[in-house]
C-alpha cells in the first residue's frame, strides 16, 4: 500500500482577498455548518459586512433556536492587536454573545487575551479563536480544516457565574459535573452533536436545527433515572404527526418509546428512560455512552421526521 504525505497548502493559494474570498466562501451554508460541527453551535448566516459604525463586521449570525447573536471577524494573517480591538467593536455594536477570530496563526499574547476575556467576562459572552488550515493528500482536492486554539471554559465559567447569584446545592454541583464530564466524553468519542455550554440542573439540551423541537437529555438523581427525549414546546400538530408515524419512527430508531401529549399543556415529549444512579460516578463512563447513542439515534431519526413533517 502506497501511503501520501499530507501537505499543508498557503491560505492565500484558495482565497486572494479576505473580504471577497475567503468571507463569502465562509457564508455558504455548507461551510458555515463545519464550523458550527467544529465548535458545537448552530451558526445561521443573517449577513455579510454588516454595518458597525464605519466599520464592517465579516460576518453577522445567529445561534439558530436561541437568536443569540454571533460577530465571526476573518484575518487570512496572524492575529494583531487591531483586529483584537475590532472584534470587541463589533461584539458591542450588536451586542453579541459569540465571537469568532478566524485567522492564518493565533500568536501567544493573543491566546492570552481570549483566555483572559472568556475568564473574565460574564457567562453570556464567549471568545473563540480559530486557526484556520489547507491541507491536501497528494494530488487531491484542498480540504478546510478549523482548528480551535482558544475557547469558552464552560464548566469554569458556569460555576462562577451561579455560584456569584446562588447557593449551589450538592445535587447542583454533581449535575454540573456530570453535565461538563458527558460532554468531555462525547467530544473525545468524536460525536458530531451539537454539544452547548452545560448548566448545574437536571436537563441538557441538544438542537436539532428546529425552533420548535430538540433533544433533551435527563438525570433523575430522586429516582435514579435518566432519559432521552424529544422535547416540543408548543407544537401538538407536529407532536400527532411524528405520533401517526410511531411505526415507523421506533423500527428505524430500533427500541420502544414512551408518547407524552402532556394534555392540558403546551409542551410534549417522546422519550426513553432507564435506571442510573448519578451519585456512583464510577458507573458515569456507562451512562454517558449509553447518553450518547441514544442522542445520535434521535437526532438521526428526528431531525429527517421533523423536517419532513413541517
Amino acid at each position: 500500500m502506497k501511503l501520501e504525505r499530507l501537505k499543508q497548502i498557503e491560505l492565500r493559494e484558495a482565497w486572494k482577498s479576505e473580504a471577497s474570498d475567503f468571507t463569502n466562501w465562509l457564508a455558504e451554508e455548507e461551510n458555515l455548518e463545519l464550523l458550527s460541527d467544529e465548535i458545537g453551535l448552530d451558526i445561521k448566516l443573517i449577513q455579510t459586512e454588516a454595518n458597525v459604525g464605519k466599520f464592517n463586521v465579516d460576518i453577522l449570525a445567529e445561534e439558530e433556536n436561541t437568536g443569540r447573536k454571533i460577530v465571526i471577524e476573518n484575518q487570512l494573517e496572524a492575529t494583531d492587536h487591531r483586529h483584537l480591538g475590532q472584534i470587541i467593536t463589533y461584539a458591542s455594536g450588536y451586542d453579541a454573545e459569540i465571537i469568532i477570530w478566524i485567522v492564518k496563526d493565533v500568536n501567544d499574547e493573543h491566546k492570552k487575551a481570549i483566555d483572559w476575556l472568556n475568564e473574565h467576562t460574564d457567562e453570556n459572552i464567549n471568545f473563540f479563536a480559530i486557526k484556520m488550515e489547507l491541507w491536501q493528500i497528494g494530488d487531491s482536492s484542498v480540504a478546510p480544516k478549523f482548528q480551535v486554539i482558544s475557547r469558552p471554559n464552560d464548566w469554569a465559567k458556569t460555576i462562577k457565574e451561579t455560584t456569584g447569584k446562588f447557593n449551589l446545592s450538592e445535587t447542583n454541583i454533581l449535575q454540573a459535573d456530570f453535565w461538563s464530564k458527558f460532554k468531555e466524553y462525547s467530544l473525545n468519542k468524536g460525536t458530531k452533536l451539537k454539544l452547548r455550554k452545560e448548566r448545574p440542573q437536571h436537563w441538557y439540551d441538544i438542537s436539532l436545527g428546529s425552533s420548535g423541537a430538540h433533544i433533551s437529555l435527563t438525570i433523575n438523581t430522586r429516582d435514579d433515572l435518566m432519559g432521552c427525549e424529544l422535547y416540543l414546546s408548543d407544537d401538538k400538530d407536529l407532536y400527532y404527526d411524528l405520533e401517526a408515524k410511531k411505526e415507523d419512527i421506533e423500527k428505524e430508531l430500533d427500541f420502544k418509546l414512551e408518547w407524552m401529549a402532556l394534555e392540558g399543556k403546551k409542551a410534549s415529549r417522546i422519550k426513553i428512560v432507564r435506571s442510573a444512579d448519578i451519585d456512583k460516578i464510577e458507573n458515569w463512563e456507562e451512562y454517558f455512552s449509553w447518553l450518547k447513542e441514544m442522542a445520535e439515534r434521535f437526532h438521526k431519526v428526528f431531525k429527517k421526521n421533523v423536517k419532513l413533517v413541517k
